[in-house]
C-alpha cells in the first residue's frame, strides 16, 4: 500500500503537509440549491412538506404529521428486543459518560465590591434542544448518548430526537440509547427538511433553540443555513487520527488504530508520527497483512492511499510541534513516557495517552465526548460538552455610591463616542 512519506526535516515540509491535509469542504451547488428548497418549503409548508419529503426520501406514505412521531410503546419495545448484553453495554456506555459530564457542569458564581455593588454570572440550561441521529440501516447509539447525555446533565427542558427511518426501518439499538439517554420525544424524519422542522418548528415537530447531531453533506449544510436563527455543535469534517509512536510500540496495534479512523470514509485521515524510520516498515507490514481482514477494507486502502501519512522526525519533541501544527482530532500518545510528551500538546480534539489507550474505546465507553473538533479547529474549539447545553447572564446591581460614581464614568465615555441619551442616563443617577 502506497501511504504518502514526509520528513519534518525537508526544506518544503510545510508546505507539502498543508497540502495533504487539505481537502474540499465545500458543498456542491447541487447540494446547496437543494438544501435552500428543503428549508423554504419546510419553513412556508410545515407539516404538509414534511409529509412530501418522507414520502419522496424515506418512502413513508403518512396522512397525518402526528405518525412521524415514534410512541413511547414503540420506543419501550425496541428497548426489550435487543439482548441484555447490548443493554449491559448502553448501561455501562451512558453511566460513564453521564459521571464524566457532571464535571463540566458551570455554575452561577457573584461577588460583591468594597462600594456594596454585586456583579455576578447566572448560568442557565437551554429550554429545548434537537438531536439529529443517522438511521435506517445505520445504527449510532454511541452518538444518542454522547449529545444526549451532556443536555441532560445540563438541565435541557426538552430533547428531541429526529432520525430518518426508510421504509419504516426503524434501528432498535438506536432507540434503545434514545430512551436510556432520557430522550422526551423522537420523530421519524431525517435529512435536510429534519433540520429544517427543528429550526424553524412545524405544527408537529416544536422549534428547538439548538442542534446537535451528525449527519450527511444535505444536514451539514441545512444546519449551515439555520446557524443564527438556532445554535448548532459544529459542522464536521472528515474523521481522523494522529498517532506519535516510538520504536517500542506494537506495529500491529498501530496499524489497527489506523484503521479506526481510515474504516469511517475515504476522506478520512490516519497520520503516523514516529522518530524511527525503521518503525514505519514494521508498520507497514502490519497494514499490509491485516488490511485484507478487514471487512471494510476498500474504504480503508482508499482512505489510506489518498490521505494518510508519515511523518519522520529527529525527537519526540519535534513530533508534538508537528502535531499541534495539525491540531487533530484524535491524538494517541504511544510512546514510553505519555505524560512527559503530553505536557507539549496544545491542540487536540481528544488525547488517549499511552499505549493500551485505544480511541476506539473513547468512541464507546471511556466517558469523555466523541464528538469532537476536525480540520484544524482543535486550535481554537473544543470537544461537545455540557457547556454547549448552558448558557451565561451577566448579573450587576449597582449601590447608590456606585451607580453615581461608575455615572460619571460612563457619562465621560458616552459623550465621547457621541452617544448623548446613554450619556444622561447614566447622569440621572448622579448624587447631586
Amino acid at each position: 500500500m502506497n501511504i504518502k512519506f514526509l520528513k519534518n526535516s525537508e526544506p518544503n515540509f510545510s508546505e507539502n503537509l498543508k497540502g495533504l491535509l487539505d481537502f474540499d469542504s465545500s458543498n456542491s451547488e447541487m447540494i446547496i440549491e437543494t438544501t435552500h428548497n428543503i428549508l423554504l418549503a419546510v419553513k412556508e409548508k410545515g407539516d404538509e412538506a414534511l409529509l412530501e419529503f418522507s414520502k419522496k426520501f424515506d418512502d413513508l406514505d403518512f396522512t397525518n404529521a402526528a405518525e412521524l412521531e415514534i410512541s413511547e410503546a414503540d420506543i419501550n419495545e425496541a428497548f426489550e428486543r435487543i439482548s441484555l448484553e447490548q443493554k449491559g453495554a448502553l448501561n455501562e456506555s451512558a453511566q460513564r459518560i453521564f459521571e464524566y459530564h457532571t464535571k463540566q457542569k458551570m455554575e452561577s458564581w457573584s461577588y460583591e465590591d468594597d462600594e456594596g455593588s454585586m456583579f455576578g454570572q447566572k448560568i442557565t440550561p437551554l429550554d429545548r434542544v434537537g438531536l439529529y441521529v443517522p438511521g435506517g440501516k445505520a445504527a449510532y447509539p454511541s452518538s444518542v448518548l454522547m449529545n444526549a447525555i451532556p443536555a441532560k446533565v445540563a438541565g435541557v427542558d426538552e430533547l428531541i430526537m429526529v432520525v430518518p427511518t426508510p421504509k419504516g426501518e426503524r434501528n432498535d439499538l438506536v432507540l434503545a440509547a434514545a430512551k436510556i439517554a432520557g430522550v422526551d420525544r423522537i420523530f421519524s424524519i431525517g435529512g435536510a427538511q429534519a433540520i429544517g422542522a427543528l429550526a424553524y418548528g412545524t405544527e408537529t415537530i416544536p422549534k428547538v433553540d439548538k442542534i446537535v447531531g451528525p449527519g450527511n453533506a444535505y444536514v451539514a449544510e441545512a444546519k449551515r443555513k439555520v446557524f443564527g436563527l438556532v445554535g448548532i455543535d459544529m459542522i464536521a469534517g472528515p474523521s481522523e487520527i494522529l498517532i506519535i509512536s516510538d520504536k517500542n510500540s506494537n506495529p500491529d496495534w498501530i496499524a489497527m488504530d489506523l484503521f479506526s479512523q481510515a474504516e469511517h470514509d475515504e476522506l478520512a485521515q490516519s497520520i503516523l508520527i514516529c522518530d524511527d524510520e525503521g518503525f514505519f516498515t514494521r508498520v507497514k507490514k502490519s497494514i499490509n497483512n491485516l488490511v485484507e481482514t478487514m471487512p471494510r477494507k476498500d474504504i480503508i486502502k482508499t482512505s489510506l492511499e489518498n490521505r494518510g501519512i508519515f511523518i519522520l522526525v529527529n525527537n519526540l519533541d519535534e513530533a508534538a510541534k508537528v502535531s499541534n501544527l495539525i491540531a487533530p482530532e484524535h491524538l494517541e500518545l504511544a510512546v514510553d513516557q505519555p505524560k512527559l510528551l503530553l505536557d507539549k500538546i496544545k491542540h487536540a480534539g481528544a488525547v488517549f495517552i499511552g499505549r493500551n489507550t485505544c480511541e476506539a474505546v473513547g468512541d464507546y465507553c471511556a466517558g469523555p465526548n466523541h464528538v469532537l473538533p476536525t480540520s484544524g479547529t482543535a486550535r481554537f474549539s473544543s470537544p461537545l460538552g455540557v457547556y454547549d447545553f448552558q448558557k451565561k447572564s451577566s448579573l450587576i446591581e449597582l449601590s447608590e455610591n456606585s451607580a453615581s460614581r461608575l455615572g460619571k464614568v460612563a457619562s465621560i465615555l458616552a459623550r465621547g463616542e457621541g452617544l448623548f441619551a446613554h450619556g444622561l442616563s447614566a447622569e440621572y443617577r448622579i448624587k447631586k
